[in-house]
């Protein structure tokens, strides 16, 4: 299923939860959440309600507990979100996207030799 918008920060923060615990309930969701920053548990269930009307998680209530999942895995979104990002920053431009990255945030030699990697991949393993 596709998801009909983007989603908001808020959004993206319990999208992130849930790809990493997997399908949780409002609770833990909420426990996560509440750790990192002050907001209520009606707060958490309202955002929960909203996304899975937009179609970003599902709700499954099989034994009385409502359980939400994502609808798209990380990877998915994270390229949904770069796609729109590439054309509407950067005119579509992969090569000034990743020069603003690189020049915007230090790069750890791991993500270096990462990307040395995928260069090297998309030449057909040249070098």
């Amino acid at each position: 299923m596709q998801p009909a918008t983007r989603p908001t920060d808020a959004e993206l923060a319990i999208l992130r939860v849930l790809w990493e615990r997997g399908p949780s309930t409002v609770r833990q969701v909420f426990e996560v959440l509440s750790a990192e920053k002050d907001l209520g548990y009606t707060t958490v269930l309202k955002m929960l309600q909203i996304m899975n009307e937009k179609g970003l998680v599902q709700r499954d209530i099989t034994d009385r507990v409502h359980t939400f999942s994502t609808t798209q895995t990380q990877t998915q979104t994270q390229q949904t979100l770069l796609d729109d990002l590439l054309d509407k920053a950067f005119g579509g431009s992969s090569t000034s996207l990743v020069m603003q990255a690189l020049a915007t945030r230090k790069a750890s030699h791991e993500e270096l030799a990462a990307i040395r990697k995928m260069l090297d991949l998309a030449e057909g393993g040249k070098r």
